[in-house]
């Protein structure tokens, strides 16, 4: 099943390659989607692909790169089908 995951993960996540890091482990899985950092100092992310790679993206994102210090991810996972208010990615995942 296709799902659609929004992200937005708290913490020490922005100047420590984050988003940067995001983007390979995404690729690796072989997701498409987005992440970008946010004014309010959390990293926000969209990824789309089968739920059991997406679930993994999200675990990942619970403790990111080294020197990142995650508090908490905040994650609503949606199924691809369903109606959304923003277009569901495709192609390669990128920083925003």
């Amino acid at each position: 099943m296709q799902v659609l995951a929004k992200l937005k993960i708290h913490g020490r996540v922005q100047g420590v390659f984050f988003r940067q890091s995001t983007r390979e482990k995404a690729r690796e899985l072989g997701l498409s989607g987005w992440v970008k950092n946010m004014p309010d100092g959390t990293v926000e992310a969209l990824a789309t692909g089968p739920e059991n790679v997406v679930n993994e993206l999200i675990a990942w994102c619970q403790h990111g790169p080294a020197y990142a210090r995650v508090e908490k991810v905040d994650a609503v996972v949606t199924m691809v089908e369903d109606s959304h208010p923003e277009p569901v990615p495709s192609g390669p995942f990128q920083i925003a």
